[in-house]
């Protein structure tokens, strides 16, 4: 990109660093779809063909990344299918508008619920996290929480989450309302894709610019028909007359709406053609690799590394199953965080995952790596690594 200067990225798909790289395939899908126009509720029908496939969800769309999918997922639960809701959101008076959250599950991304005019109302004392005892949110106190002003539970997926998602859908579904999950960085491994909705939730977010391999700006959300229905039709433009809108099979409950909102809140999120042609490309591409060999290419990128960079440790990341890291490890903070300044320094700069600095460690995580890059990269491992 001519006037953009290059970096190597080893801290992962990271969307400040413009995520990762895009496979030929991907390419050649996003590209011949900008050589051709559609009806966009058309590709958005086929997109859902195969998130359902993939999934196992009643419909799925593709979104403006997983933000706009946790946005339009909070749109669809307070407005469901009232066509007054949608067209009167962000204002949510009258309307149930309240997600309830486990407090140790708050995080900088629920600001989507927010924005759709959603109210977050927190459970739980989360002792287990600040040090003083073991408890968390229980099922009872989310139970107890929901009232005729709740739109929703809210779960953010992840190994640590509590409580867990099944007891979260059984006390959600006995007082009538859905579970809608944040699951962005869930994957890998593949099998999260039709985990959370097995596990009974209502609506799941899913990245598409992370391990799927999808356009930076992609995202999936996947669930109920009814809800996926409505956060499709309050992104999509409506701006033609009532008689010529037509819903597609895979979004049948939009034939219920007693008249056609005008352009609903998930506008400002529009996904395009090529978006959703290079997601589903991506997906299909992500389901047919076999994972043993998708982390031994990772693994093979950081033993290249290890070898030639003195110190480093390849370790297993714990969150994501098949996905190593390698580690530098410093003396102290101070070490790791001049080390860190440095590599960003270079030309072209090399970013590392930071989250471990604290604890005096850099990683390097290979997914959005290319291998022509690798030389680059491990010279300027060699001159900050601790043994150097």
């Amino acid at each position: 990109m001519n006037g953009v200067r290059r970096i190597i990225n080893a801290y992962g798909t990271n969307t400040r660093l413009s995520g990762g790289l895009m496979a030929p395939e991907v390419v050649s899908a996003m590209a011949e779809a900008a050589r051709s126009c559609f009806e966009m509720p058309d590709v958005q029908a086929a997109a859902s063909r195969a998130i359902v496939e993939a999934t196992g969800a009643e419909a799925g769309i593709v979104t403006a990344g997983a933000a706009a999918a946790l946005m339009l997922g909070a749109a669809a639960c307070m407005a469901r299918l009232d066509p007054a809701a949608m067209n009167r959101l962000p204002d949510t008076d009258g309307l149930p508008n309240e997600f309830i959250v486990s407090r140790s599950q708050r995080n900088m991304y629920d600001r989507s619920l927010r924005v759709a005019g959603g109210r977050i109302v927190e459970v739980g004392i989360p002792d287990r996290l600040s040090g003083p005892g073991v408890r968390d949110a229980s099922a009872g106190e989310i139970a107890e929480a929901i009232t005729p002003r709740s739109a929703a539970v809210f779960h953010l997926a992840g190994e640590a989450a509590e409580p867990p998602l099944e007891d979260v859908v059984r006390v959600a579904h006995a007082r009538g309302i859905p579970v809608l999950v944040d699951a962005a960085a869930q994957l890998p491994p593949a099998s999260n894709l039709r985990r959370f909705i097995e596990q009974g939730a209502d609506l799941v977010c899913f990245s598409g610019g992370k391990a799927i391999g999808g356009p930076q700006a992609s995202g999936i959300l996947a669930g109920r028909q009814d809800l996926v229905s409505s956060a499709l039709v309050q992104m999509l433009d409506l701006d033609l007359p009532e008689a010529q809108f037509a819903a597609p099979p895979e979004f049948a409950p939009l034939n219920q709406l007693r008249f056609l909102p005008h352009h609903g809140i998930g506008r400002v999120a529009k996904v395009g053609k090529e978006e959703v042609a290079g997601l589903i490309a991506a997906l299909r591409r992500f389901l047919a690799e076999d994972p043993a060999a998708r982390s031994a290419r990772w693994t093979a990128r950081l033993v290249a590394l290890r070898d030639a960079v003195p110190g480093a440790v390849l370790v297993p990341d714990g969150a994501k199953p098949g996905l190593p890291l390698l580690e530098l490890r410093f003396a102290d903070r101070a070490a790791a965080d001049r080390a860190e300044e440095t590599l960003r320094a270079r030309d072209p700069a090399v970013h590392v995952d930071a989250s471990r600095l604290r604890r005096g460690i850099l990683a390097v995580n290979p997914i959005a790596l290319d291998d022509a890059d690798l030389p680059l990269l491990a010279a300027a491992l060699r001159a900050v690594a601790p043994a150097a």
